[in-house]
């Protein structure tokens, strides 16, 4: 998902201020080095630094899908399936660098690419799982994705898609419903318990689904519109690395989305 820490606090934060916005002889203190370097952010920057992070999560996703192996049958007849624990790691190492990035987004230089190859073992693991019982599959939604990425892309520069703050607020809220209702179904897992529509192919699951999806390539407007006013209001330059890790974020959200949907479209 995308992270609900890029909004305008961050950037009033952390934006240098306006011109002719000081009144009197106000002292400012010692003059930063981003201040006297001028070095800011930029969107060839952060298509580099988003290039380094999809990068990392590729080769580390690649070694994740070897290492989880093909699955066992019971002689109940029913198929285990042999998690390593380094993807349950991943998740908590990416949830950990995503909490770290809300209070302290400087540091998104190192914990981006921490979150990539941690996050990337797990989607690795993920993929390889899913491919065994759906032949093809992980083609099908990394071209997806892929596609759901570009056609956003373009609508957004053409402006068919415009973030406005009323879009903002619906989008955030939403995917906080969401990951809210992720959170709830987890806790009920570890008690035995599943709430059935996540994962099953009814109807309902599919629109789901779809609507989960769809909320997801929403998140990538509001990572895009991220970029383009960062850029315009002279963020420092670290941000170009904290805006690929968002981006990065939401992307890898879409995909595994897409991956329970044509899953669920597979068993109806």
């Amino acid at each position: 998902m995308a992270n609900p820490v890029l909004n305008e606090r961050t950037m009033a934060n952390w934006a240098p201020p306006a011109s002719g916005s000081r009144q009197g002889p106000v002292d400012d203190g010692p003059t930063s080095a981003w201040a006297s370097t001028g070095a800011t952010m930029t969107v060839s920057g952060t298509i580099s630094a988003t290039s380094v992070l999809f990068v990392l999560l590729l080769a580390s996703a690649a070694v994740g899908w070897i290492a989880t192996g093909s699955p066992e049958v019971n002689p109940d007849g029913t198929v285990a399936y042999g998690v390593p624990g380094l993807a349950i790691v991943g998740v908590i190492v990416g949830i950990g660098c995503a909490f770290g990035l809300m209070f302290k987004p400087t540091l998104a230089r190192v914990l981006g690419p921490v979150y990539a190859l941690a996050q990337g073992f797990f989607v690795g693991s993920v993929s390889r799982m899913f491919e065994t019982f759906y032949d093809g599959i992980v083609v099908q939604a990394a071209g997806a994705t892929v596609a759901v990425f570009g056609v956003m892309l373009v609508l957004y520069r053409s402006q068919v898609i415009k973030v406005t703050d009323r879009f903002r607020r619906i989008v955030v809220m939403a995917t906080l419903g969401v990951m809210a209702l992720y959170l709830v179904s987890f806790v009920i897992s570890l008690f035995g318990a599943s709430v059935s529509f996540l994962s099953s192919p009814s109807g309902f699951g599919v629109l789901f689904s779809v609507f989960v999806a769809g909320l997801a390539a929403m998140n990538l407007a509001l990572d895009f519109d991220f970029i383009e006013r960062g850029v315009e209001m002279r963020l420092p330059k670290h941000f170009e690395w904290f805006a690929a890790f968002g981006l990065l974020v939401t992307v890898v959200w879409l995909y595994l989305e897409l991956l329970r949907l044509l899953a669920k479209l597979r068993e109806r």
